[in-house]
């Protein structure tokens, strides 16, 4: 079983996270779970959020004894928060969603652009670009000013989110485009088909690798 956690309070973003996961539910394949964190913030929109993610994750494992361990964990937030904590405290391989949606977006084109919540994220996410060695394969990261919760509010997300798309396309020079929160799930399809290039959803990247890491250990 791949469980995948929300690590913000936010359903209706764990809903739409779930729903973008139905074509990965492949007969004989392995089971997909999404659950919310409930006891994290609506949204992880600062460093402080993801500072103060960890330990709440560790209690999440820690007071649900009767769940069966995951065979993988992806952490369903572009800021990976506690993933390596994750990766020293559970005994299976932990996914972040955005190190695995760079590492895709890497493999897909030249140049990846990055469609961020607010722009006091995109510091951390350039951070994790250096960090990850692909720095010279990032086209921009530019914000669409919106949080994670008014991330539901559709007709304005979608249109900053074919604003600034069509900007790193453009202007930018990016042959693959990121999104840069868990929460724009809902967006991926209508954003590939309006800018013509990938669109890479970073839950979505995170659970293909898992699901083929589980399949060459013949699990699930």
């Amino acid at each position: 079983m791949i469980l995948v956690l929300n690590p913000n309070s936010t359903q209706d973003v764990t809903d739409h996270i779930d729903r973008s996961l139905q074509s990965f539910r492949l007969p004989g394949g392995p089971q997909i779970v999404c659950d919310t964190l409930r006891s994290g913030p609506p949204g992880i929109e600062s460093q402080a959020h993801v500072d103060g993610t960890s330990e709440r994750l560790l209690d999440y494992f820690a007071t649900h004894p009767q769940r069966r361990p995951p065979a993988a964990l992806v952490l369903a937030c572009f800021s990976d928060p506690g993933v390596f904590a994750m990766r020293e405290e559970l005994n299976c391989p932990v996914f972040g969603s955005a190190e695995c949606a760079y590492f895709t977006a890497a493999a897909r084109g030249e140049r990846f652009g990055v469609i961020s919540i607010l722009a006091r994220v995109v510091p951390r996410h350039r951070r994790q670009v250096r960090l990850l060695g692909l720095e010279h394969k990032l086209a921009a990261d530019l914000p669409i000013g919106r949080s994670v919760v008014a991330l539901s509010d559709e007709d304005a997300t979608l249109s900053r989110l074919l604003e600034v798309g069509r900007t790193l396309v453009q202007s930018h020079g990016a042959d693959v485009v990121v999104l840069g929160c868990a929460g724009m799930a809902r967006y991926r399809d209508r954003l590939e088909d309006a800018l013509q290039v990938p669109v890479i959803d970073p839950t979505q990247a995170a659970v293909a690798m898992a699901i083929g890491t589980l399949l060459q250990r013949g699990g699930g």
